[in-house]
């Protein structure tokens, strides 16, 4: 099991229909983050700083496969292209990622 965090911003203006959107998420995309062992996945929002903290554990055995699986997904696609203008990535995020990835530093079980 591999545990991934990442980070992006968000439109203050958009927070609440964000938070509205999560909390009626759409089972097609649900389906597709297990399909791909996706687990565990959280989203953290802090605020004033508008800064959104993302957590899954990942239990495959080939990330790039699932996640490609992810990305091709014409529901996720769909998700993504309502979700996607709300966000703000970061200025530092590596090139070709929208969430910037994290090192993770602690973990205790």
């Amino acid at each position: 099991m591999q545990r991934m965090g990442l980070v992006i911003g968000i439109d203050p203006d958009k927070i609440d229909e964000y938070k509205r959107l999560h909390a009626e998420a759409w089972e097609g995309v649900l389906d597709r983050l297990r399909a791909s062992n996706i687990t565990n996945y959280s989203i953290f929002l802090r605020q004033p700083e508008n800064l959104m903290f993302s957590y899954w554990e990942y239990v495959g055995t080939d990330f790039e496969a699932d996640n490609a699986a992810i990305a091709a997904d014409p529901v996720t696609r769909e998700w993504w292209a309502i979700c996607g203008p709300m966000q703000r990535p970061l200025d530092s995020r590596a090139e070709g990622e929208w969430w910037a990835s994290m090192e993770e530093v602690f973990h205790l079980d």
